[in-house]
């Protein structure tokens, strides 16, 4: 049964397992910021009322960005994504992620159709009051 976050039902997982994080951060070569880090530990991933992984579960937040860190897999198609850390994204297309480099709380949107990446949040937690309370494409 889904549960209410800021008025709005979603769907809160398991918590990630407790070595699951540390194994992540091996696999990723870099550290989980801890304020996600902190999330995964209550829920491993969040659902929105229409089905779209607003926080992916740990175990895709790695898959998809060894993907997107992939030098290979988006060569010549986009601008670098060594410093951001996917998390999530809107169901569309375009995801979301949190800056690592210099590390920062910010969240950024990638829009998948143009590659820019614009300021939608100032953490996890204001991201996920404004994507469970928006419609569509609330960060424009």
């Amino acid at each position: 049964m889904p549960e209410v976050f800021g008025g709005v039902p979603a769907e809160f997982r398991a918590p990630a397992d407790g070595a699951a994080p540390r194994e992540a951060e091996r696999l990723l070569g870099r550290r989980v910021p801890a304020r996600l880090g902190a999330l995964l530990r209550e829920t491993d991933g969040i659902v929105d009322p229409y089905g779209t992984d607003v926080v992916w579960p740990l175990e895709h937040i790695v898959e998809q960005n060894l993907l997107f860190w992939s030098r290979e897999a988006f060569a010549g198609l986009s601008m670098p994504f060594d410093s951001l850390l996917f998390f999530g994204d809107n169901g569309g297309g375009d995801q979301f992620a949190l800056v690592v480099a210099p590390e920062r709380d910010d969240v950024f949107v990638r829009e998948h159709e143009t590659d820019s990446r614009v300021w939608v949040a100032g953490g996890p937690e204001e991201h996920l009051r404004r994507a469970l309370g928006g419609e569509g494409d609330w960060w424009r």
